[in-house]
């Protein structure tokens, strides 16, 4: 996995001021979580119905909270909101993966799944490339953000070519591994033989927390429960089995 360029802190776009305000200007986190998606069953089929619009929380509406501040505390305390801002919205829209914005800017400078996130239209301000990437990095050095290794994964070739495509860790891989762990002793599952398919998209998981996950990242998680000893991974790339212990 190839480890993103360092990047030194930068201003945010030529257009947007540097104003300096104290930790105690940025207003609390919202105390308002995200929400999820949710699924109604029609016909013995499930279909999932459209998330309401994600809440921001009050900060992103704050314009100093775009600009890069140059007080040490304050910077720390702009980083974890961005964090914790990050990681809601990754949850609410289920996103694995995010792109950081392009350093050119422009209208269309952040990908489509991010355009909202780093983009608030009402006030006219942006996180900047560099801003996002520090972000991230803050969240990696947290465990909740990798970047995508070169080559791999949805989007790839055209997203990451520059370390731009991330890993968001609203879940870790060792949480995922939690959770399927849990499900095998909650359905009695031990000895059973499942495809990964099946683990993500199967009957049998229905209703799961991971049923739906992004398949590079289930597959980090299950990885977390063959070095246990708790599962064998077997079978081809494309049409791999695992089987619980």
């Amino acid at each position: 996995m190839q480890n993103p360029p360092s990047t030194s802190a930068s201003s945010l776009a030529a257009a947007t001021p540097t104003t300096s305000v104290s930790p105690s200007s940025f207003p609390p986190p919202s105390s308002t979580g995200p929400h999820t998606t949710t699924a109604n069953a029609a016909a013995g089929t499930a279909t999932a119905a459209a998330p309401p619009p994600f809440e921001f929380p009050r900060e992103y509406h704050f314009p100093p909270f775009f600009t890069r501040q140059p007080n040490a505390t304050t910077r720390h305390s702009q980083l974890e909101k961005w964090s914790a801002l990050v990681l809601s919205y990754a949850r609410h829209r289920r996103l694995y993966r995010i792109s950081l914005p392009s350093a050119a800017g422009g209208s269309s400078s952040s990908p489509a799944d991010t355009e909202e996130l780093f983009h608030n239209r009402r006030l006219g301000r942006r996180l900047g490339a560099a801003d996002a990437r520090e972000v991230l990095e803050h969240m990696r050095r947290e465990g909740r953000a990798e970047p995508v290794a070169h080559g791999h994964g949805h989007g790839a070739d055209a997203g990451d070519a520059d370390g731009g495509l991330w890993w968001v860790y609203w879940k870790t891989p060792d949480e995922w591994a939690a959770e399927v762990e849990a499900w095998v002793e909650d359905t009695a599952q031990r000895g059973v033989v499942f495809t990964l398919y099946e683990l993500t998209e199967g009957e049998d998981t229905r209703g799961a927390s991971f049923h739906g996950l992004d398949p590079e990242l289930l597959q980090k998680a299950l990885q977390v429960l063959v070095k246990r000893g708790k599962a064998q991974i077997f079978g081809q790339e494309d049409q791999r089995g695992i089987k619980f212990f």
